[in-house]
């Protein structure tokens, strides 16, 4: 067994994650950011609260991070409270963030300098699945790293994936939801012309359910049609944050993003219409706004 340290335990992804480590019988350390009541449960059973990530660091063998991008995993080696100020002899961060590849490089080779280990394991699937340990990660790392460190995931992992070396796990999380995210907003689209053109979209729905197009995100967002906005729980903004990360990897690869690009427009058209906070399904609120067309019955909404 372990000592684990963990920052973003109070997240919708962070809470599940931890708490399964837990579970399993690892000594839990984290830190609160703000919502302390999250892992008042957590802390009922036994895991000790530090106020900074340095003491993490210098207590914990493996600190896992889950925050929301580049921005926050950065702040957190920053400064004599960061988790490289004084890390422990051999320590393994493992960042199950969607985090820009660039920026991940950078803060493996300041990890390195000092002997710590910097892993790259962004997640897929929703909160619920992280609360029942049935998360899918996406790991980059030398193999012998992630030897050392599957064991850990296993226990939150349903779906376990060794992609390739470091940095290849969050370049395969942003190409995942590049794609994610274009069977979403193509579908909002689709919902909107399709009312316009005055068909029925429940049999669009039966169609593309026994077809090919069919998937799991696909039926998430037909559930707004009956009013259910929540069934997919992945934030708005999140997942304009994420396709940003993926035009910003394509443009620094000179790769053309055209498709790329629309869909993090569409993304945020819907953030500006006031929807970022809400899940994914709101893009077809969006579209209502958009076109004037009504998609989503009255009750019940998002908030």
């Amino acid at each position: 067994m372990s000592n684990i340290g963990f920052i973003g335990a109070s997240g919708l992804m962070g809470h599940g994650i931890a708490k399964n480590l837990q579970l399993k019988g690892h000594a839990l350390h984290l830190t609160v950011h703000r919502n302390r009541e999250r892992v008042a449960d957590l802390i009922e059973r036994g895991a000790l609260q530090l106020d900074t990530p340095a003491e993490l660091a210098a207590r914990c063998d493996v600190v896992f991070i889950c925050v929301t991008g580049t921005p926050q995993v950065e702040g957190l080696f920053a400064g004599d409270g960061g988790l490289l100020a004084r890390p422990k002899p051999g320590l393994v961060i493992v960042d199950c963030s969607t985090s820009e590849p660039a920026s991940t490089a950078v803060l493996r080779e300041r990890c390195a300098a000092q002997q710590v280990l910097l892993i790259d394991a962004p997640l897929a699937r929703s909160a619920p699945d992280a609360e029942a340990g049935r998360l899918t990660v996406m790991v980059g790392a030398e193999q012998a790293d992630f030897a050392r460190v599957e064991p850990l995931l296993r226990c939150f992992a349903e779906n376990l994936h060794h992609v390739g070396p470091p940095g290849a796990g969050h370049v395969v999380k942003l190409l995942y939801n590049f794609m994610a995210q274009a069977i979403c907003t193509s579908t909002a689209e689709a919902f909107a012309v399709g009312r316009r053109a005055g068909v029925d979209l429940g049999q669009l729905v039966a169609v593309t359910t026994v077809g090919a197009v069919n998937s799991g995100l696909f039926q998430a967002m037909a559930k707004t049609l009956q009013g259910d906005v929540k069934g997919l729980s992945f934030e708005l903004d999140n997942a304009r944050k994420d396709l940003r990360y993926y035009t910003h990897l394509a443009e620094s690869l000179t790769v053309p993003a055209w498709l790329g690009e629309a869909v993090h427009q569409s993304l945020t058209l819907a953030s500006a219409l006031g929807h970022g906070a809400k899940f994914v399904p709101s893009l077809v609120e969006a579209q209502e706004q958009i076109t004037g067309t009504t998609l989503v019955p009255p009750h019940p909404r998002s908030p």
